[in-house]
């Protein structure tokens, strides 16, 4: 019997669980292990992605699911076990970043279109039958002088639409992600105009993704706060939470499972900071909890440090990152607990 895509969207989002986000590409974690001075190989990212998800405790009582890059859907742990098989054993779902990235688009100076979409169902059967249930696919706007323009949130709306159907139709449920940048450049834009963007966008992508007829309760939607410029940051916690849901229930419906929320550029601690407030003040039509990279992984990977004799280490920071995430997604996250650790 093949599971429904709504029982396993439900499970993504459920009980304060949240998403691993350990998707980056080859040259994304190169990036990552340069602040460690470690050579990027098959091996040593093998090595790091099983102390994460070899990290019992945080998988099995923090991690709905791992979104894994091709590569690592495929590779087997040292021992020769599938990283699949290690995901499934922790009552976590494996899932797979699909898109190849946002290129330049044509005569839009400074915007992208993600592409990704050639071949697409051809792909996803073969994710599919390796244990894939889900799959995520990034948009990505930026705001900038007389940016973001319609023509090009239009372009990644529908990219993100057809994505998620084919997804749908290959028995996978899509994370949608379109992604409004704190981080892009010149990252001066205030609160409000996130907030006037984000609304836009998230317009366009429901009334897209009803025109492809996706089915809403079979996924899951993965934005980006509501939240200042890197540049230009003032905006409180509860400034944050409050404009963030207000966003959010003027633009998505109900009937979404829930919203896994992309940490972008923020610190570990904002992140965690900003969930929480957000589910404990409020009266949610869905659950919100986190899909965090760098915000789950970042103290791990310098705990690591890549050496074999600190993957305890390593698993004790992100333990606790999972923790602190999946008590924000319950809206009991406190910044004593920070310190205790």
């Amino acid at each position: 019997m093949t599971e429904r895509l709504e029982d396993i969207a439900a499970k993504m989002v459920a009980n304060g669980k949240g998403l691993l986000a350990a998707d980056e590409s080859t040259g994304t974690i190169k990036k990552r292990f340069d602040t460690i001075n470690l050579e990027s190989t098959e091996t040593s990212r093998r090595d790091y992605r099983e102390m994460l998800f070899r990290t019992d405790e945080a998988m099995t009582k923090c991690i709905s699911g791992v979104i894994l890059y091709e590569e690592t859907l495929f590779q087997k742990a040292a021992d020769g076990t599938p990283f699949v098989d290690i995901i499934k054993a922790a009552g976590s779902i494996p899932g797979i970043k699909v898109d190849t990235g946002a290129k330049p688009q044509a005569f839009f100076p400074g915007e992208t279109v993600t592409e990704g979409l050639d071949g697409l169902a051809e792909r996803l059967k073969k994710y599919y039958d390796t244990g894939a249930r889900f799959a995520k696919w990034r948009g990505v706007i930026n705001i900038g002088d007389g940016l973001p323009t319609w023509g090009s949130i239009k372009a990644d709306s529908q990219a993100l639409a057809r994505y998620a159907a084919l997804c749908q139709q290959a028995g996978i449920v899509p994370i949608v992600e379109p992604e409004v940048l704190m981080d892009g450049e010149p990252g001066t834009h205030s609160i409000d105009r996130c907030a006037e963007v984000t609304e836009w966008v998230l317009r366009t992508v429901f009334t897209d993704l009803y025109d492809a007829r996706v089915n809403l309760e079979g996924m899951v939607l993965k934005p980006n706060m509501i939240i200042d410029g890197k540049n230009a940051r003032k905006a409180s916690v509860a400034e944050v939470a409050e404009t963030t849901v207000k966003v959010l229930k003027a633009t998505v419906p109900p009937s979404v499972p829930g919203i896994a929320f992309l940490s972008g550029g923020q610190s570990s601690e904002e992140a965690t900071a900003h969930l929480s407030a957000m589910n404990s003040g409020y009266d949610l039509p869905w659950s919100l909890t986190y899909s965090y990279g760098r915000a789950l992984q970042d103290s791990a990977i310098k705990a690591w440090g890549g050496k074999p004799e600190n993957v305890a280490a390593g698993q004790r920071a992100f333990r606790h990152r999972a923790e602190m995430n999946t008590l924000a997604a319950l809206g009991n996250w406190k910044q004593e607990l920070e310190k205790a650790a």
